[in-house]
């Protein structure tokens, strides 16, 4: 049986234990604060970038891996591991050019190398979980073909939302007008946002104050998982774990969470949505 390599991006915001532990692959995307260039999470890690974010006038910029950035890790996987399947999971192709160029990358490669790339149609650890799923399996021995299936069966059930502390950085970013968000900070508005069926992100609800906010995410949840009482969750952040436990509390108080993980909200995502974030992500146990 061949073995399976699993190969991500840098959005994917996986701990770096879990990446350890189940030998997965990261290739990082670029950030510019102006003319200094950070391959993200090597030379900045998440709490580097919101200090620099909240200090720069203006938001930093991103780009993806070159496709010749994919070839040298494909190639570096295929010559430890000769005959190997690659299956390279990637932020949503609505979101960044990762995807693509991952894609590019593939016709660039010399012989009959077993590379499959998977659109996550997600972001952040939203298709982080995908990664280490793939992970644990592929250790398991699974073949990438089922791979792909278990994580389309998962991604059927995974939900997930976003809460935003503030709407600055979504106007920096052009996603609204300046005057929408000066009036939606001063009535203390906290926007929940997620991701659609094509990895778009979309705004769901804006309630007044985080702790209603926060009730209405598990209000939302309770409606997506009808009937279901055991959960695994992953907690993605910008900034306060204090907010962060707050939050399993009122969630555990109408779950059952068998499974958490937290998780650091990258540059990539957190350019427009700012520190002070709380994406949750669940599925069932």
């Amino acid at each position: 049986m061949n073995k399976t390599v699993i190969v991500t991006d840098s959005t994917a915001d996986i701990p770096a234990d879990l990446a350890k532990q189940h030998n997965i692959h990261i290739v990082p995307l670029r950030l510019m604060f102006g003319k200094d260039t950070y391959l993200d999470g090597v030379e900045i890690t998440p709490g580097e970038f919101y200090t620099k974010l909240v200090q720069s006038p203006q938001l930093p910029t991103t780009s993806q891996p070159s496709p010749a950035d994919f070839v040298a890790v494909y190639e570096s996987i295929l010559e430890q591991h000769p005959g190997c399947s690659i299956v390279s999971i990637h932020i949503s192709s609505g979101l960044s050019g990762t995807y693509q160029s991952a894609l590019l990358a593939t016709s660039l490669m010399e012989g009959e190398a077993d590379i499959t790339v998977w659109d996550s149609k997600s972001a952040s650890y939203g298709f982080g979980l995908f990664v280490v799923h793939a992970a644990k399996l592929a250790q398991e021995g699974a073949a990438a073909s089922d791979i792909i299936l278990s994580m389309e069966d998962l991604r059927s059930k995974r939900r997930l939302y976003f809460l935003v502390d503030t709407l600055e950085y979504l106007q920096k970013g052009g996603r609204i007008g300046k005057a929408s968000a000066v009036l939606g900070t001063l009535l203390n508005i906290k926007p929940i946002l997620s991701i659609d069926g094509e990895g778009i992100i979309f705004p769901v609800d804006k309630v007044r104050g985080r702790k209603k906010a926060t009730a209405k995410i598990i209000e939302l949840f309770q409606q997506d998982l009808s009937g279901v009482k055991n959960i695994k969750v992953a907690v993605g952040h910008t900034a306060d774990p204090a907010q962060v436990e707050d939050f399993l509390q009122q969630l555990s108080a109408v779950f059952t969470i068998e499974e958490t993980v937290f998780s650091e909200i990258g540059p990539v995502i957190g350019t427009h949505v700012g520190p002070g974030t709380i994406a949750a992500y669940i599925w069932p146990a």
